[in-house]
C-alpha cells in the first residue's frame, strides 16, 4: 500500500503539472484515482526530467536505473518512486508498459524526428498510449479490445499535445511534425518560426493533426463503455477535456506558432458534467461495433503486453538500441569535455 504522505506529494505534483488530468481524476473512484495519481506523477516527473533539463541523455539513463529499482522492489527514496513501486507490486504492472515510455523519452533525448504520421504515432504510442494501457491495468481491464481503444485515446491526446505545442517545440529545437509533410510543402524545419510566409501551411498541418486526433477520440469513446462503471466518468472527462484543446485550436485558426491553446475552468466544469451525462447514456446505449476495430499497428505491442494471459517478455531490441545510443552519446560527450580540458604547453 502507498504511504499517504507519498500519495499527497503525487497529488500535489499533478495538481500543478497536469491540470487536465487533475480535473479528470476527480471523477475516478478512489481505488483507481489514488494509484492513477501515483502513476501519472512518476510519468510526469520522468517527462519533465527529459523535457525541461539540458542533460537529457543523463536524465533518461537515470530513469532507466530508477525503473530497475522500482521493479526490484527497492525504489529510490523519493515519493513518486515509492508510490509507483507500490502500484507496480499491487497491480502486477507489465514491465513492457513503462519500458515503452522510457523508450519514447530516449527518442526525445536523442533528438529523433519522424518521417511519417505513422512515425509520430510510434512515438505517441510510447509516451502516451503506454500510460493509457497502464490505466487499464489499474482498472482491472485486460481485454484486448478495451486496451486498443485506451491506446487510441493515448495517441489522440499526444497528437493534440503536439498540435498545441508546435511553436514552443520549435523554439526548443524539437520537431514532431512528419518530415514528409514539410517536404511536400517545400519547408525546411528552421523556417517554421523564422519565415512568416510558411505560417498558413503550418496551420494546415496543425489542423491535420487535430483531425486525426478527433478520429481517434471517436474510436476511443467506443471503448469507455467497456470500463467499470465507476471509472467511465473520469475517462470520458479526459477525452472531452483533451479534445477541447483541439476545439480551441480550431477557433484560433490552428495557430499554435504564436499562441498556446488554453481552455478555461468553466469549460472543464462543463466537460465534467458532459462526462457524467455520457456515463448515464452508456448504460442504455448498445455497444458500438467500433469497440472491436483492430488496434493501430503502432500500439499492437502494448495491447499484446497488457492483455489477459500475456506473459512477461524480454526488453525489446528497439529499447536496447535506443539506450545503447544514449550510452554512446554520453561517452562521446564526456570524452569531448575531457579533450576541452587538456592544456597544451
Amino acid at each position: 500500500m502507498m504511504d499517504p504522505a507519498d500519495l499527497a506529494a503525487c497529488t500535489e505534483a499533478i495538481r500543478h503539472g497536469s491540470l487536465s488530468f487533475h480535473a479528470a481524476s476527480k471523477l475516478l473512484p478512489k481505488k483507481v484515482r489514488d494509484p492513477a495519481l501515483a502513476l501519472y506523477a512518476f510519468c510526469r516527473l520522468a517527462d519533465d526530467e527529459v523535457d525541461l533539463k539540458p542533460e537529457k541523455v543523463e536524465a533518461v539513463l537515470r530513469l532507466r536505473d530508477r525503473l530497475d529499482l522500482v521493479y526490484a522492489g527497492t525504489p529510490k527514496n523519493a515519493a513518486p518512486d515509492r508510490a509507483f513501486a507500490a502500484v507496480v507490486q499491487q497491480f502486477d504492472m507489465p514491465r513492457a508498459l513503462p519500458d515503452a515510455l522510457l523508450e519514447g523519452l530516449a527518442w526525445d533525448a536523442d533528438g529523433r524526428t519522424y518521417d511519417t504520421l505513422s512515425g509520430v504515432k510510434d512515438y505517441s504510442a510510447r509516451v502516451a498510449a503506454a500510460v493509457g494501457a497502464m490505466m487499464c491495468v489499474l482498472m482491472g481491464v485486460r481485454d484486448a479490445d478495451a486496451l486498443a481503444r485506451a491506446c487510441d485515446l493515448g495517441v489522440a491526446m499526444q497528437l493534440t499535445n503536439i498540435a498545441r505545442d508546435v511553436g514552443e517545440d520549435a523554439e526548443e529545437g524539437r520537431l514532431y511534425l512528419p518530415q514528409e509533410w514539410l517536404d511536400e510543402a517545400g519547408i525546411a524545419p528552421d523556417q517554421i518560426l523564422s519565415d512568416p510566409r510558411v505560417a498558413d501551411i503550418v496551420h494546415g498541418m496543425v489542423k491535420r493533426l487535430v483531425m486525426e486526433a478527433n478520429r481517434l477520440y471517436y474510436r476511443a469513446e467506443a471503448g469507455i463503455s467497456a470500463l467499470p462503471l465507476g471509472c467511465r466518468p473520469g475517462i470520458y472527462a479526459a477525452r472531452f477535456i483533451y479534445a477541447g484543446i483541439g476545439g480551441r485550436l480550431a477557433t484560433m485558426g490552428y495557430d499554435s506558432l504564436t499562441a498556446r491553446a488554453r481552455t478555461t475552468k468553466a469549460q472543464k466544469i462543463g466537460w465534467l458534467g458532459q462526462a457524467t451525462a455520457m456515463t448515464g447514456s452508456s448504460l442504455v446505449m448498445p455497444q458500438s461495433a467500433v469497440l472491436f476495430a483492430k488496434p493501430l499497428p503502432e500500439v499492437q505491442f502494448l495491447v499484446d503486453a497488457a492483455s489477459v494471459g500475456a506473459k512477461p517478455t524480454p526488453r525489446s531490441d528497439s529499447l536496447f538500441e535506443a539506450l545503447a545510443a544514449l550510452e554512446t552519446k554520453r561517452r562521446s560527450d564526456r570524452g569531448a569535455m575531457g579533450t576541452r580540458g587538456v592544456r597544451v604547453t
